[in-house]
């Protein structure tokens, strides 16, 4: 399964911390789209996928789109038109190795990424993401335009492989954030759903109705629960408060 081909369920959780941040957000009924550089998992910023050798059909098939390129230059077309298999070959994993890593480190320092869970129920969620169980958990519907292109986040034991084809000459967005959407099996807990924005560092508005639910932190204090409820009861009627409490007899 890729990125992009699951079911977007009908509510998707963001935990937050109880942070000035986190307050703002809410009142501007906005989410926030930080550069992947500040996520937590080492591996999520520096993926490196194997550069799958391409076979002397998939080089015939790259020679022929860059030579149906009309800009490219005239020494360069002679190479392409002359080079053996072999050579040409070497020459283009080195160049797809080039072109991927200039679009990896392109899409960490300038596109935007906000996160999402299948759960809001999940201990080490609330640990990470929700202040240490001192935050609060907001649920979504799905149906708002801010999820329309949300991707699904796929967990591998291994890094992913990409076929040379897909990189030469011009490499997709999607390819880019289909990386991004792809994490080490220790994360599944997480049950991860990603929206991208072409720009870091941006707020998107969502309708107030989008909003259907907020889940406190079992160890929230209430008047932390008071501003969060205060702040939502001007603009949201129709939400509702769940208060977090540990289990007797199970985690």
């Amino acid at each position: 399964m890729n990125a992009t081909s699951a079911q977007l369920p009908e509510k998707l959780y963001k935990y937050e911390p109880f942070s000035i941040n986190a307050l703002t957000n809410l009142k501007k009924q906005s989410v926030y789209f930080g550069p992947p550089s500040g996520f937590n998992d080492p591996y999520d910023c520096a993926i490196t996928p194997t550069i799958v050798a391409p076979k002397d059909s998939s080089i015939e098939k790259i020679r022929e789109k860059y030579l149906a390129t009309a800009e490219l230059p005239t020494n360069i077309r002679e190479q392409f038109t002359h080079v053996s298999p072999k050579h040409l070959r070497e020459v283009l994993t080195n160049s797809a190795r080039d072109v991927l890593n200039r679009s990896i480190s392109d899409f960490v320092t300038t596109k935007g990424v906000t996160c999402f869970s299948e759960t809001n129920r999940d201990l080490l969620m609330w640990s990470h993401y929700g202040g240490r169980y001192k935050g609060f958990c907001l649920e979504f519907s799905t149906s708002a335009e801010l999820f329309s292109l949300a991707k699904k986040v796929r967990y591998v034991t291994t890094p992913p492989s990409i076929d040379i084809e897909k990189l030469l000459p011009d490499i997709q967005l999607d390819i880019v954030q289909e990386l991004f959407c792809t994490k080490s099996l220790p994360w599944q807990h997480e049950q991860e759903w990603r929206c991208f924005h072409r720009q870091a560092g941006t707020s998107f508005t969502y309708p107030a109705d989008s909003l259907s639910g907020v889940y406190f932190g079992p160890d929230i204090d209430i008047e932390s629960k008071e501003i969060v409820c205060l702040i939502l009861q001007g603009q949201n009627e129709h939400v509702r408060f769940w208060n977090g409490t540990r289990s007797a007899t199970n985690f």
